[in-house]
């Protein structure tokens, strides 16, 4: 009882700060804009309560009614209608003057991004305001649900979490709330072997459809059509790829929720899910209106997001003034994907998880966080703003785990990632040259050559830069078509559909394409087109192995001081893979019988001393091929299941795994064994 008192004396105290706030920031627009007159604080305040009043009486009917425009616009409609509240308010309120139409719309924006800034800091953070603005107000419908003791799933995926960094986080007490499931016995901890190339797109295409043949990396070329090159995140390449992995019964396929992910999984119900995001049908969602039915939510969002993009920028300051080595300089537009990567789309998700588990119809949710991959990718693996992103993210977990408390069945969680990150300076850091420049000195010169060897995209900053980088290049079009300045032209670009030699990357995995032939090139084929290009890659120091198929011997894996034919399973002079671990020779037998396998596929180097890689692309954490913890993942269960003498190598093994479990519920077996 005393418990109860003291949230609503702290819910009354919120409340007068909140008001007194908003009143002071309305006062300081009429300060700041022309022509708009506040008289007194007084008038100020008694707008706000007000304004207060008619939130709670016309914002639950309007958001209802403008969820979809809320959701197209994403959020941007919310001032809107915060705007209309306050004008609302001032028809009623003597003392307040707001002459002309922008003059309104200024002070309507700023009172509302004041009002609701206030609003969500206070509320930072802040479990049982979180949770009662969402669970408590919106769930009503649940009372008249009948309760159900048929489990439900949410599996949570940490993109690009490896299990050695996971236990780190656990001992340092970054993650208090997985730390306790693991304490009181409920969960446990196991680490699984991802495959190659250790990239989302070919995990979450193994994990949430059970087949990931054929993605040799994140992208890829594909002779057969038209040297077209295929990225497991474009825009229109990703739906392609769910129709060749989707057999309409993925992980998710029956009464399902995808939130987040690359792929759907066959589920129902998507929400920001890649593979679906060119399908506006598909692309709006109810339970969007979890996140829009608080008029504070979307500001406090944006706070979040904002104070995001000045924590990079102090990180990258902190690692320029302590000298941290290796680090990335380029900054550009990394900042605003970042935040937007790492807590807009974070808070969404979270939101859209509460509102199924609240209401209680879904059987099976899966969602991916991916703000540790990308700190991860340019500040370091341990980085103290990729261990903080850990932190906030453990958060989240507590805040769906009070949820489920109070859902009208059980929810089980189970938290995974696709994939870990290894580290390391990049290749260009390390020898002055990318990869694209040490296959050009090898080749003739003039040779045509084309290459993509940024892939940092491997969710939803495609979406974020393509924009911009279409506007940039439509700019300079213009620039050049207006001024007629041929002599001062950039020099076209070769495209991959005209390049006899096509180099791309995926984190230290490169693949190399030769347009010449139709099929996969052979050894003895490129050693007489050109001679110097294998052995140049061989001896170079920062170079691992090469993977490249022989007519003769069929596959085969070679070091600058031995062979390793894959076939023959035999070796011929120093292991190549020696450093790679036991089971790197079976998944290049499974890579080199892709359909799409590069003629020449390279491997960086890996130090097992150091445990570093030399990433292809300007990442210093990175991913997608052999060497070191990305391919070293985790899955935290529950202690039922048993897991502990199962070897799990690959993602089709782990969706063997899920899918099982998630059938054995839904059957409505006892054990879950």
């Amino acid at each position: 009882m005393r418990g109860i008192k003291k949230d609503h004396l702290i819910g009354l105290a919120r409340t007068l700060v909140i008001w007194f706030s908003s009143a002071l920031g309305l006062v300081l627009m009429g300060r700041l804009i022309p022509d708009v007159t506040v008289e007194n604080l007084y008038a100020a305040l008694l707008v706000v309560i007000v304004i207060s009043l008619i939130n709670a009486v016309l914002w639950p009917i309007l958001s209802y009614i403008t969820l979809p425009f809320l959701v197209f616009t994403l959020g941007l409609g919310t001032l809107l209608l915060n705007g209309l509240m306050i004008w609302l308010a001032l028809i009623f309120v003597p003392g307040i003057s707001i002459p002309g139409f922008w003059p309104k719309i200024l002070t309507l924006i700023g009172v509302t991004a004041i009002n609701m800034a206030v609003s969500g800091i206070l509320t930072i953070d802040d479990d049982a305001s979180y949770l009662r603005a969402v669970v408590h107000k919106r769930t009503g419908r649940r009372a008249e649900m009948k309760p159900s003791s048929k489990p439900g799933f949410v599996f949570l995926e940490i993109d690009g979490l490896s299990e050695n960094v996971l236990r780190k986080a656990l001992r340092t007490g970054h993650m208090p709330t997985l730390s306790r499931w693991l304490e009181e016995g409920s969960h446990k901890i196991k680490g699984w072997e991802t495959d190659l190339s250790c990239q989302t797109g070919a995990c979450q295409a193994g994990i949430l459809h059970g087949k990931n043949q054929d993605m040799p990396a994140f992208r890829w070329l594909e002779k057969e059509n038209g040297n077209r090159i295929m990225v497991s995140t474009g825009l229109s390449d990703a739906p392609v790829l769910e129709k060749r992995i989707s057999d309409g019964h993925g992980l998710l396929a029956t009464n399902g929720a995808s939130c987040s992910n690359l792929f759907s999984g066959d589920a129902a119900s998507v929400m920001f899910t890649y593979s679906q995001l060119t399908d506006m049908g598909r692309f709006y969602n109810s339970a969007w209106y979890f996140f829009y039915s608080e008029p504070y939510n979307l500001i406090r969002t944006l706070v979040l997001t904002v104070w995001d993009v000045v924590l990079e920028l102090h990180a990258r300051w902190r690692q320029w003034r302590n000298d941290v080595r290796p680090r990335l300089t380029h900054i550009g537009f990394y900042p605003v994907a970042r935040a937007f990567i790492n807590v807009f789309l974070r808070e969404m998700t979270t939101f859209t998880i509460i509102g199924n588990i609240a209401i209680g119809k879904v059987d099976a949710i899966y969602a991916t966080y991916v703000g540790y991959d990308e700190i991860a990718h340019h500040l370091g693996v341990e980085d103290e703003d990729a261990f903080f992103a850990l932190r906030k993210l453990d958060r989240q977990f507590s805040w769906l785990e009070k949820t489920a408390r109070s859902s009208s069945r059980p929810y089980h969680f189970v938290v995974l990632s696709d994939h870990g990150q290894s580290r390391g300076a990049t290749f260009k850091q390390r020898y002055g040259i990318t990869l694209e420049d040490l296959v050009k000195s090898l080749l003739p010169e003039d040779l045509p050559l084309y290459s993509q060897l940024d892939t940092n995209q491997d969710h939803f900053g495609q979406a974020l830069s393509y924009p911009v980088e279409i506007g940039k290049t439509l700019t300079r079009t213009a620039v050049r078509h207006a001024t007629r300045e041929r002599c001062c032209r950039e020099k076209e670009k070769i495209s991959e559909k005209d390049a006899r030699v096509v180099v791309l990357a995926s984190g230290n995995l490169g693949l190399i394409y030769l347009t010449d032939w139709k099929e996969t090139a052979s050894y003895e084929q490129i050693m007489v087109a050109f001679p110097s290009l294998i052995p140049g890659l061989r001896k170079h120091e920062g170079i691992g192995f090469l993977m490249v198929r022989s007519e003769e011997h069929g596959p085969q894996v070679m070091g600058a001081g031995g062979i390793y034919y894959l076939d023959e399973d035999r070796i011929e002079g120093i292991n190549p893979l020696s450093n790679f671990g036991p089971r790197a020779a079976n998944h290049l037998r499974r890579t080199a019988s892709f359909k799409h396998v590069p003629d020449i596929l390279v491997n960086s180097f890996y130090d097992p001393k150091k445990d570093e890689v030399a990433a292809f692309e300007e990442l210093i954490g990175n991913h997608g091929g052999l060497g070191g913890s990305q391919s070293r993942a985790f899955l935290i269960y529950l202690s039922e299941w048993d897991l502990e003498k199962e070897d799990i190598v690959g993602a089709e093994q782990v969706h063997g795994i899920l899918k099982s479990k998630l059938e054995q519920a839904q059957s409505g077996e006892e054990s879950p064994h």
